[in-house]
């Protein structure tokens, strides 16, 4: 029985890798790909981009948003950004601050702050807000997409 150990072992060892998290120095590069893909998500709403800004999003993605009463899924992720460019207010610049990022394997749980200044139809139509925004991401081959999130207004400026 002993004698088979180190075959067994041999096959088991494989599996384990397989499933184990990837080295650390793909960290770093992968909280950039993170954080760059959370700059583009708000550079494609600035811009009303809703193509781009949809394929950010797992098809399975399930989060609430703010703006939203209840969770909703991803047919549903660009409602706030309609509901705001049919009354004309659109997103004139946004200032991220990002305050933990966590990658485990192919999850990558990314938390900030943003402050954004929306301008509406008339020239006097300036509103400031800041949200914390928690995004989790799935990487899907190269791909990162985002499959849960929840965002609020800040507690006490926090």
């Amino acid at each position: 029985m002993l004698k088979g150990l180190p075959f067994l072992l041999a096959l088991a060892a494989p599996l384990f890798w397989a499933h184990a998290e990837p080295p650390a120095q793909n960290s770093t590069k992968d909280e950039t790909q993170i954080w760059n893909l959370e700059k583009a998500y708000w550079d494609y709403v600035k811009a009303n981009d809703l193509e781009k800004y949809r394929a950010l999003w797992h098809e399975h993605f399930l989060g609430w948003p703010y703006s939203s009463a209840s969770p909703a899924h991803k047919d549903h992720v660009t409602d706030w950004i309609t509901a705001n460019t049919s009354k004309g207010v659109t997103l004139q610049s946004y200032d991220l601050e990002q305050v933990a990022i966590q990658i485990t394997g192919n999850i990558a749980e990314n938390h900030y702050r943003i402050k954004m200044t929306w301008s509406g139809p008339n020239p006097t139509d300036f509103k400031t807000e800041t949200l914390r925004i928690h995004h989790t991401w799935i990487r899907t081959g190269d791909t990162w997409q985002i499959i849960a999130g929840m965002s609020a207004p800040l507690n006490d400026g926090k």
